[in-house]
């Protein structure tokens, strides 16, 4: 999983030539030009590097996170630097303004409209469907361009075994014998309940919020049998965790370098564990430096 987890949405100004907008005619505060705007939808580490990168642009940036959570991963300054950003109810921190909700496809679009986005980039995890379709169907609606920013591909491993979804992950390892540890994230824990004996055979290790916990409790996956932490996960503190739990499986998703991929191939191959991955999704798109050109 990635650092932060969850999904969020940035609101970032470039400059902007909607000139009979600004109360000056055009001759805004800086270089005499109005900022435009454009707004990243995200939840990766993608999508945090894109903040970073044009957070040095002459821009403003507005944030829109998940949950509280994933605002405080990105808020590496002091509370003395925040201030509250009265029309937005947003939290300010230099030129980053940042609020916390989860964004149903007609707050989308009530967002996009509200703000006067001129362009739309969806830096959404890999496997976040659901949200990629949300956001394409509200840029469709408000006609606003969108750009899908994906992540750089994983090539295929001998000795790993590949299956299409969690649930077909679930299903080959109904066959198997020893202890599962499950990294594929909370929202789709309760696959795992399928299992034969998953309360002794399943650990699951998840992201360190209230929202992740109670969801695992409520699965009956509590005690040793949960870990709650915060990502990235080296290589060492991998090959930890699975002697911990005395692994024989771990299951994965195809995320990528930047979803820690590769550190857990690496602890798995060391270990004798193996690797379970779920493939992702095939989609188009533009690479990251497509996408700050673009922008």
């Amino acid at each position: 999983s990635d650092t932060c987890g969850g999904t969020y949405a940035l609101r970032s100004n470039i400059w902007r030539d909607k000139a009979a907008d600004a109360p000056d005619g055009g001759q805004g505060t800086k270089g005499g030009k109005i900022m435009k705007h454009i707004l990243i939808f995200a939840g990766t580490t993608e999508g945090k590097e894109l903040m970073e990168k044009i957070k040095h642009f002459p821009v403003e940036v507005f944030v829109s996170v998940a949950t509280e959570y994933g605002k405080e991963c990105l808020l590496k300054e002091t509370e003395e630097e925040r201030a509250p950003y009265a029309k937005h109810g947003e939290v300010q921190a230099g030129n980053l303004n940042i609020i916390a909700g989860r964004m149903k496809e007609v707050e989308m679009k009530n967002y996009i409209s509200r703000q006067e986005i001129d362009l739309v980039v969806d830096a959404t995890h890999p496997f976040a469907r659901e949200v990629t379709k949300n956001i394409k169907e509200a840029c469709r609606e408000t006609g606003v361009p969108y750009i899908r920013l994906l992540r750089k591909p994983v090539q295929k491993e001998e000795g790993l075994i590949y299956v299409s979804s969690i649930e077909e992950g679930v299903e080959f390892l109904e066959k198997t014998e020893g202890n599962i540890l499950i990294t594929t994230g909370s929202k789709e824990l309760s696959v795992y309940t399928r299992l034969t004996d998953y309360r002794n055979r399943c650990y699951a290790r998840v992201l360190s919020t209230q929202e992740s916990v109670e969801e695992s409790v409520r699965l009956g996956l509590e005690g040793d049998h949960l870990i709650a932490m915060q990502g990235p996960y080296s290589e060492e503190m991998n090959i930890a965790t699975i002697h911990h739990v005395k692994a024989s499986w771990l299951i994965t998703k195809e995320s990528g370098s930047a979803g820690g991929f590769d550190d857990k191939a690496r602890a798995a191959a060391k270990t004798g564990t193996v690797l379970v991955v779920v493939e992702r999704p095939k989609e188009e798109g533009s690479t990251f430096e497509e996408a700050v050109e673009r922008i």
